[in-house]
């Protein structure tokens, strides 16, 4: 049963009845949700629909089960999964898309822009298989804690710079949940880890509630739900009630639940029994826990030490087992889920957040645009019109400015008249919300350095294009030059789309003069520039250390005499190299200090 797809979350309360209920196998049929389980050892068990309705693959769908070959996909494991579920009228997970462990290991060692190549086309390849995914686990075990990540983000990989990095918001897991969203838009996307009901418990609710502050499109918080073996009944409910009323969705309202991975790992009968008995009923019996799976159920077949999880034991029913059949077959009318989730009927994205002018109002024309004052980014559309402002095909800030922190991935530098956005790859792209005083013919000039002759890029209003293409060339990043177009723009307010068809340039502004051919306002200007430049001025120089931190700033005339006063100084004590960076254009020259 797939779940239908409305604005908002619904409560069954305002629906006017109960969450219409689960058909299918397993002793949760006819429940309010359902109760699942994985392969075991790697194969899908001729009993399975005996116990479960909901499926979900302990190792045959991760990235490094399908993709173990760069562009070569083995899809069997996954598919027996996901056609077990198609089959048996049962639910299938996919676990996982973006996991700091157990991905390919010829991931490894590339460059930031092939990692990005290599995990969008995994997800287009995962897209292409399964359209019609109904839940997913996007990004499992992310939770930073300790100064280490729950996996191993970052050891070996550019998983995180290729996502957008993580300046303590998750940047890089809000970047996955977006790509997913596009993916599939009516998949239940879920974040996925562990320790979250102990030892990460406020880390847990943290990042969740991060990436909805960002507008990631998170469905539901996962809980992986292994740290409860020897977790005492009180301290069990105490802390789902804290998450439960700790996670938000965008609307402020409680974010749906996923137990995602149960097990009570002992030989103790007695023990595992009486977990199952505490627990079980919490999960099954709370409004906003939309579905339970189990890690397993065969004893020696787990991943436990010696598989003791497992609740089927050569071939017996363990106690717990016994419990849980019991349980569900004078339970199951108890449990309750309304959370619109898998066995609900009533989820999509929350309502769209505008796009807002930088500066508080659309920037005229004609007039000169600083390309830095692009719009505030929102979220979904209005009235057919994203909302998202900008798009920088890295997703990884080369810069040095912080001018513009609500926008991390735009590699903004302090350069030419003050700030410029500069790394301009294909596809990169920025918006800005303009007014146009008459309709007519223009004239723009854009200020510009490159080291190529194959730059490029393009204007559009509200989608049109006004000029296809604006060749450009040069021979360094420090030297901005003057290139210029015609185009014709309507009158009243718009958008401005400025969009690189050709990499790479840094771009300062846009001067919009009315007029075709018209002459460049700023020419005496530059003129009178560079007189002035005949006679020094006194520059600042930023310096940071070889690990690329600013440790301090300096005034000098010139780049030599900077160098000069940096090797004197006392000011610095630790010998070694530093890079002084000037302010005014950007250049940069290595200092060895010896003491």
């Amino acid at each position: 049963m797939n779940s239908k797809f409305i604005k908002g979350f619904v409560s069954a309360a305002l629906l006017g009845g109960a969450v219409s209920a689960f058909a299918g196998p397993g002793m949760a049929d006819g429940g309010a949700k359902f109760l699942g389980n994985i392969t075991t050892r790697g194969q899908v068990q001729s009993d399975f629909g005996t116990y479960w309705n909901q499926i979900t693959a302990e190792n045959e769908c991760k990235w490094a089960s399908i993709e173990g070959t760069r562009g070569r996909y083995n899809w069997s494991g996954c598919d027996a999964c996901y056609n077990w579920a198609k089959k048996n009228g049962g639910h299938f997970k996919f676990h996982a898309l973006v996991w700091g462990s157990q991905y390919p290991n010829w991931l490894n060692g590339l460059s930031t822009e092939e990692t990005k190549k290599a995990i969008t086309a995994w997800f287009d390849a995962v897209a292409a298989h399964y359209p019609d995914l109904e839940m997913i686990d996007v990004v499992n075990e992310a939770i930073k804690s300790g100064g280490s990540y729950h996996s191993g983000y970052g050891k070996g990989n550019n998983i995180i710079p290729a996502l957008g990095g993580d300046n303590g918001n998750y940047e890089f897991v809000a970047t996955a949940f977006k790509m997913a969203r596009e993916r599939w838009p009516k998949a239940i996307l879920i974040y996925n880890d562990y320790n979250t009901f102990r030892w990460q418990i406020n880390e847990g609710i943290d990042l969740v509630n991060k990436l909805v502050k960002q507008g990631a499109p998170v469905d539901a918080y996962g809980q992986q739900a292994h740290d409860l073996t020897d977790m005492n009944a009180n301290d069990f409910k105490s802390a789902l009630n804290k998450i439960q009323t700790s996670v938000k969705n965008a609307k402020g309202e409680p974010m749906p639940l996923y137990i995602t991975e149960y097990d009570i790992g002992t030989d103790n009968d007695n023990q595992q029994k009486q977990r199952y008995s505490e627990q079980i009923p919490a999960f099954w019996e709370s409004k906003q826990v939309a579905g339970i799976t189990l890690w397993g159920y065969v004893y020696g077949a787990t991943w436990t030490t010696n598989g003791n999880s497992g609740i089927i034991k050569n071939g017996k029913d363990r106690p717990a087992m016994t419990w849980l059949k019991d349980y569900f077959k004078s339970h199951l009318a108890d449990g309750k889920n309304e959370t619109g989730l898998s066995g609900g009927s009533t989820y999509v994205e929350p309502d769209p957040v505008p796009r807002k002018p930088f500066k508080g109002a659309a920037l005229a024309i004609p007039g000169k645009i600083e390309v830095e004052d692009f719009d505030i980014s929102g979220q979904g559309k209005t009235d057919g019109v994203s909302n998202v402002s900008y798009n920088d095909a890295d997703s990884e800030n080369h810069g040095d400015s912080d001018y513009r922190k609500d926008a991390p991935e735009v590699d903004l530098y302090e350069k030419a008249t003050g700030v410029v956005v500069g790394y301009q790859n294909e596809g990169d792209w920025l918006e800005y919300s303009v007014n146009v005083a008459k309709a007519g013919d223009y004239t723009v000039f854009a200020s510009i350095a490159t080291e190529n002759s194959t730059s490029s890029f393009s204007l559009s209003i509200d989608g049109k294009a006004v000029v296809e293409k604006i060749a450009l060339s040069g021979s360094s990043f420090d030297d901005f030059t003057k290139v210029k177009a015609n185009v014709t723009l309507p009158a009243g307010n718009h958008i401005l789309r400025m969009e690189a068809t050709g990499a790479w340039f840094d771009i300062d502004y846009l001067n919009f003069v009315e007029g075709k051919d018209a002459k460049d306002p700023d020419v005496s200007a530059i003129k009178m520039q560079s007189v002035q430049y005949e006679t020094p001025q006194l520059g600042d120089y930023y310096v940071f250390d070889m690990n690329g931190v600013r440790i301090g700033r300096m005034s000098a005339y010139t780049m030599d005499e900077a160098v000069e006063t940096l090797k004197n100084t006392n000011a610095i004590k630790v010998q070694g190299v530093y890079l002084l960076r000037s302010v005014k254009d950007g250049s940069v020259k290595s200092v060895r200090i010896a003491r």
